[in-house]
């Protein structure tokens, strides 16, 4: 990989990361629905934790998370990208948790 393949990649991942951090950020201050972003996944959520989001939610602990998840028959690493159509309505279901 020449430096400025590197370069490239280092600020694409980058700029994942700050639009991932700025959905956490409104999923913990309310301004978007959860349900919204499992419904419909931005490009910045594809590769997010399921539970890292979750946990992103107010008053949404870890042990709810974990309860949350296992209701669902969800595995606690799975992403927003490999989640089956059935797990997703599951969890929409759920909300608000």
């Amino acid at each position: 990989m020449s430096p400025e393949q590197r370069l490239d990649a280092l600020a694409k991942a980058n700029e994942v990361r700050s639009a991932r951090a700025r959905l956490k950020r409104e999923l913990t201050a309310g301004t978007i629905e959860l349900a919204r972003v499992l419904g419909n996944p931005p490009a910045c959520a594809q590769n997010a934790k399921l539970s890292v989001l979750l946990l992103a939610v107010p008053r949404t602990g870890p042990a709810r998370v974990a309860r949350a998840l296992n209701r669902c028959q969800i595995t606690d690493g799975k992403t927003l990208a490999g989640l089956s159509s059935r797990q997703r309505a599951a969890m929409i279901d759920l909300l608000p948790l």
